[in-house]
């Protein structure tokens, strides 16, 4: 498992799939592609397949095992919500999220029509809790803010923007009913710039709605260069973290086996399963 994230608005990464393909164009220059295709043909390695799309059920029980309550960025290696993953394996992926409750889970997609389908759809049943919080990705105006009238017709508890990276000013868009904007310039070689008055107009917008916002990065080829800070000063906003009790160990046990037993369903769907390697602790 991936613990200690650098992703400076989560703790810890949980990829039940592995693998994207690219939509639009924030997707130029995907850290998680540049990453797996690294590791393409090294056998037991989880990316011997690269950046190709597969299921990982055996990843399913592994929110039971972590040992104390954290904020989980759900498939930062994937897509949740691509059309060749199926209807009843996010419905497992869901359902683990609801059970294993006393973790805050984060799900971040561009595929936007389908989040919006699924959640008002077969699971529909997650929507309403706080624990579970529903994002898309925006990086500019003609793909990003689409998927922002997506997100805002789904029904769920907490939605929230990751604003990265930030290609082009978005103009005044409709954000009544998004609880927080993540917002970030794209970093590494070849990353575009991103203008200090398109970050502003993003703050104003979260202001006039109270809603959280989040300055990640200015990015640029070194983001530690540039660093996080907007007109002098940090923005670590977040929504409010709904805590649930966490069982004891002995429970979490029980329930982790139950998903191992539950997810030999999927086996055929999944490629080799790697036994020495971990995933990846990101730093984008």
């Amino acid at each position: 498992m991936s613990e200690n994230s650098k992703i400076e608005w989560t703790d810890t990464t949980w990829n039940p799939l592995r693998g994207c393909t690219k939509i639009s164009p924030g997707c130029k220059h995907c850290y998680a592609e540049t990453f797996a295709e690294r590791f393409r043909g090294v056998a037991g390695h989880p990316y011997e397949q690269g950046f190709d799309l597969r299921l990982v059920p055996e990843k399913l029980s592994e929110p039971f095992l972590w040992s104390s309550p954290r904020n989980v960025f759900v498939n930062s290696m994937s897509d949740l919500f691509q059309p060749d993953v199926p209807d009843a394996y996010i419905v497992d992926v869901v359902k683990v999220m609801v059970e294993a409750n006393w973790h805050t889970y984060q799900i971040l997609t561009k595929r936007s029509e389908r989040l919006m389908n699924m959640l008002n759809g077969p699971v529909r049943f997650a929507a309403h809790y706080k624990h579970i919080w529903w994002g898309v990705s925006v990086e500019n105006k003609c793909y990003g803010l689409p998927r922002v009238s997506h997100l805002r017709k789904a029904k769920a508890a907490v939605k929230f923007l990751s604003v990265e990276p930030l290609l082009e000013d978005l103009g005044d868009f409709d954000f009544s009913g998004i609880d927080w904007a993540i917002v970030g310039g794209e970093s590494g070689r070849g990353a575009r710039p991103m203008k200090k008055e398109w970050v502003e107009r993003i703050l104003r917008i979260c202001r006039n709605d109270k809603a959280a916002f989040f300055f990640k990065q200015w990015g640029g080829v070194s983001k530690k260069v540039l660093g996080r800070k907007l007109n002098g000063r940090t923005y670590d906003e977040m929504p409010k973290i709904r805590k649930n009790p966490m069982p004891s160990r002995q429970e979490r046990s029980a329930a982790a086996r139950s998903w191992d037993e539950r997810s030999a369903r999927w086996s055929s769907h999944a490629g080799p399963s790697p036994t020495v390697f971990l995933d990846p602790v990101l730093t984008a």
